[in-house]
């Protein structure tokens, strides 16, 4: 592993609650672009958001915590990091809804 490598964390994410229809998915993209996060977010079929944050430790830990509250009309129940890893994505993106297959 390269040396700029162990300074990335990549999470992916998923996030429960009041989370659709209230602004969730670009609050989300304004908050991670502002950090300097690289990743993408998108709603579930199921009411649910998923989102991958791959940025320093740091930074994205300060993301998962802002996640927990969100948009002013979310109503976060559950932040759950889902997967850790995996190749850091380049640039920050919205993504349509992942529909059930």
């Amino acid at each position: 592993m390269t040396e700029h490598a162990d300074k990335i964390r990549t999470v992916t994410v998923r996030i429960e609650g009041r989370v659709q229809g209230v602004y969730y998915r670009a609050w989300t993209y304004e908050t991670a672009t502002s950090l300097g996060l690289d990743g993408w977010v998108r709603n579930r079929e199921d009411g649910s958001v998923e989102a991958v944050f791959s940025g320093s430790p740091d930074v994205v830990a300060e993301m998962l915590e802002r996640c927990k509250d969100g948009p002013p009309d979310a109503r976060v129940t559950v932040v759950i990091v889902t997967d850790e890893g995996g190749a850091p994505p380049t640039g920050f993106t919205v993504l349509a809804t992942d529909r059930w297959r």
